[in-house]
């Protein structure tokens, strides 16, 4: 039961009803009207914009129009009062058996509460992560592997149709830097002494065992080959090997994708493959030509020379400027196979696709979505979410470097440390693309401070406060179905109507979090639904009538373990959107 969704249908028909007598036009557009509940809680349980939204359209003062769609709002039985604030704003303010209602429904759905209907079509393709393969994840990676993990969660708990998809960067000079930094470890597996690793090559040891094992399969036989005939060999082995690794990272995580799409096949085929077709089929719509580009003002863009070259009038498409799709050696740009790229994607059923980029790929945005209305006709949509950095800390000093990958701290040893259920909450506990400082310290502290032990101990609460209740009072009957037909209308405690608010605002949230592709959302709701459970548990320890479990009051308490209960729920609904574990015990 969404409780929003009841009550923007209740008012559409409020106004229905004054259309009808003639209070009203008919066939008012009521697509902006939004029911939310009020910024003020003392102001109600939900507040509506309709007078403001459609008062133009209805020629109305937008305070008049209040007034009356009030005073129709006030028949509704389930509505104890109604208020007009402001410009035009109404607050509604409910009667307790709405929210028994709602309660009721959490307690029948279970962990199904909240979930949206299936979508079938459009389709959605998230594609995160995509790190260069090239060595072991860092943290950065880490965060946009969890940010894309979780927005694929939600959207698929809000019903829609999800596919989860890696793009492979297997193609370009980085590669090419891979294989020859692996080929030095392999001479070096031969016994020869390589000395320091040379500027512009991969310091890491996580090389080592790749010369290792290319030094098994081959011994010194490429050796005496020409870099022409090993590079390509090492190259593919070393790519394998680092996707391996990356997977196992992943994995670590609980992170995984349906598709790994190579960057590599874009280009393979007759004629250039898909990159060069892309590239006909825009140069037929006339969106090719040879020109100029100014240079870039204020920053520096990689695919810009000053020469003669093939442009995509990325302008047209509202691009600041046209981009260019061949480098002077006669290769492709990166924007170019990434046009081929999400080409791929909407010709693979995808109309609606989310990429999830590092903070450093800002400048890229426009053009990229530029590229997606020229190539799908205005029919496929792209939104690109930056993931800012992460700064890694240990009880507030800058964490060094790690020999492992002589760059970075990797994002497996952050694993290690601290456990995946801290890394997924604390990089979702933050914005996208606002800052974070991730401390390994503090995120293992058990306090109110550190927000995953805060929501998991809600969590192992309930479970603690049923075990309490079979200890105590052995006869009750706890399972789902009791639960739900417990005699909800007890729960009288301004404590407990708080819970049940919140309950009630989770589907809703569900919607609103999955349609803006911000998961962050769920784990701030979740942080705001513990701190209501244990305030309440707190509550009951300085009064005990407000404990949960009373032996003398086995209604009442088991309408307290039927909320108990529908708080458990939603708490290991969000918690499993955030790809973290609901504990039943904390230790």
């Amino acid at each position: 039961m969404n409780l929003f969704d009841v009550f923007t249908r209740r008012i559409a028909a409020a106004l229905a009803a004054l259309a009808e007598r003639g209070a009203l036009p008919k066939g008012l557009d009521l697509t902006r009207v939004v029911v939310e509940p009020p910024r003020d809680a003392s102001h109600g349980d939900l507040a509506t914009n309709a007078a403001m939204a459609l008062a133009r359209e209805a020629g109305m003062n937008p305070r008049q129009l209040a007034d009356l769609i009030a005073a129709e709002l006030a028949n509704d039985a389930d509505i104890a009062a109604v208020s007009v604030a402001g410009p035009g704003f109404i607050n509604l303010t409910l009667r307790p058996a709405i929210f028994t209602a709602v309660l009721k429904s959490a307690l029948d759905q279970g962990d199904a509460f909240g979930k949206g209907a299936a979508v079938a079509l459009p389709r959605v393709n998230v594609e995160y992560v995509s790190a260069n393969p090239t060595g072991p994840m860092h943290v950065g990676h880490g965060r946009g592997a969890v940010f894309g993990d979780a927005l694929a969660n939600l959207l698929a708990f809000a019903g829609r149709d999800v596919t989860r998809e890696y793009y492979i960067n297997d193609a370009g000079a980085q590669v090419d830097v891979l294989a020859r930094s692996a080929f030095l470890r392999y001479r070096e597996a031969l016994g020869e002494d390589v000395g320091p690793i040379p500027e512009g090559l991969y310091p890491g040891d996580y090389l080592v065992p790749v010369g290792k094992v290319l030094a098994k399969a081959h011994g010194k036989a490429l050796l005496t080959k020409p870099e022409a005939d090993w590079l390509p060999l090492v190259r593919s082995f070393a790519i394998d090997a680092m996707m391996d690794m990356i997977r196992e990272d992943l994995a670590a995580l609980h992170v995984s994708h349906a598709v790994f799409f190579s960057e590599r096949t874009l280009q393979d085929g007759p004629d250039g493959g898909a990159v060069a077709a892309a590239i006909a089929g825009l140069s037929v719509r006339g969106l090719i030509y040879e020109g100029r580009l100014p240079p870039p003002k204020g920053q520096k863009d990689e695919d810009w020379e000053d020469r003669e070259q093939t442009l995509f009038r990325s302008t047209a498409f509202g691009d600041d400027v046209d981009r260019p799709l061949l480098k002077s050696d006669g290769g492709y740009t990166y924007f170019a196979s990434d046009i081929a790229y999400h080409k791929s994607k909407f010709d693979r059923g995808f109309a609606e696709m989310i990429d999830i980029w590092g903070a450093d790929h800002g400048g890229y945005i426009k053009r990229m979505q530029a590229a997606v209305k020229a190539i799908t006709d205005g029919a496929g949509t792209l939104d690109i979410k930056l993931v800012q950095l992460v700064k890694l800390m240990r009880n507030g000093e800058p964490v060094k470097m790690s020999k492992r990958s002589g760059e970075f701290v990797t994002l497996r040893e952050v694993i290690d440390e601290v456990g995946r259920d801290a890394v997924r909450f604390m990089m979702l506990f933050r914005k996208n693309d606002a800052p974070l400082e991730f401390d390994l310290a503090k995120v293992l502290e058990q306090s109110k401070d550190n927000p995953v032990f805060y929501v998991q101990y809600a969590h192992a609460r309930c479970a603690s406060v049923f075990r309490q209740a079979q200890e105590a009072l052995p006869e009750t009957l706890l399972d789902a179905a009791s639960l739900a037909a417990a005699n909800l209308s007890l729960l009288t405690d301004e404590g407990e109507i708080a819970l049940i608010r919140l309950i009630a605002q989770y589907p809703r949230l569900i919607e609103q979090a999955a349609a803006a592709h911000e998961p962050h959302r769920v784990a701030f709701y979740l942080y705001d639904l513990a701190q209501g459970l244990h305030a309440l548990w707190n509550k009951g320890k300085d009064a005990p009538q407000l404990r949960f479990v009373n032996h003398n009051q086995p209604e009442l308490t088991q309408a307290r373990l039927a909320l108990v209960h529908a708080v458990r729920c939603v708490l290991a609904s969000g918690l499993g959107i955030l790809g973290v574990s609901s504990p039943d015990e904390m230790r």
